[in-house]
């Protein structure tokens, strides 16, 4: 697998510094080709590997694909700069403009370190806040009772259960809420598990879109967006994170 690694980077380098539009994209499609082969037969998942070949899609201008693996790298390693910035990136580029409820909004803004902070960054403060809670204690033990050290102590102590908290929910979100992103050119959302129904929406849904899973059927994905409105698409028009 390392070799195969290796040709991939190769691959993918070459593809940078090659002139011809289709050498290129034959570059890019070498190393796609071979990280998912590590990926499917190596059994190998880390964030590296995942920003790989994300950036490889990106550049070949399959965006649902990016945006699929750019989100997986997150999964693994929710606090790496770049895979944050060319998720960005790569979003800034969908069709589809799809708002955040107000509702949301609100509450973004008014808890942004739970929806801004990484998991590992969330992690690292409770445990420090922690730690100044056990000095503060025992400072006040060892000196006695003092207002600045019991008032850091409860502080300390309210921010260490609030990222504390927040580490929880949003491992258990993650554990138990499947997303996926569109991965086909475009897709017509419908109202129901089949072919007959209505669309949803009055334009089709397009790559690069992300949603929640609902519901899967035979065939078909239930899906809500970050509207909140939902819809049920083909399941070979999307895949799973």
């Amino acid at each position: 697998m390392h070799n195969l690694y290796n040709q991939a980077n190769n691959a993918f380098r070459q593809a940078n510094a090659a002139k011809d539009s289709d050498q290129n994209e034959r570059l890019y499609e070498k190393a796609i080709l071979n990280f998912e082969k590590i990926l499917e037969e190596g059994q190998i998942k880390n964030a590296k590997l995942y920003y790989n070949l994300a950036n490889a899609y990106l550049l070949t201008d399959q965006l649902g694909k990016a945006i699929l693996n750019y989100r997986k790298a997150a999964k693994i390693d929710d606090s790496d700069e770049n895979i944050q910035k060319n998720l960005a990136f790569a979003r800034s580029k969908r069709v589809d403009k799809i708002a955040i409820k107000a509702e949301k909004r609100i509450l973004h803004t008014l808890f942004f370190w739970h929806y801004d902070f990484s998991l590992k960054t969330k992690f690292i403060l409770a445990c420090i806040f922690f730690g100044v809670v056990c000095l503060c204690t025992a400072a006040i033990i060892w000196l006695g009772r003092n207002n600045a050290l019991t008032m850091s102590a409860i502080i300390c102590g309210i921010l260490m259960f609030c990222f504390l908290g927040s580490v929880v929910i949003e491992y258990k979100i993650q554990e138990n809420q499947a997303g996926g992103v569109i991965t086909a050119k475009e897709v017509i959302a419908r109202q129901g598990d089949g072919d007959n129904y209505p669309p949803s929406f009055k334009e089709p849904l397009h790559e690069g879109t992300e949603f929640d899973l609902l519901e899967n059927r035979p065939g078909w994905l239930h899906i809500k967006l970050s509207d909140d409105s939902d819809g049920w698409i083909p399941d070979n028009s999307a895949e799973l994170i």
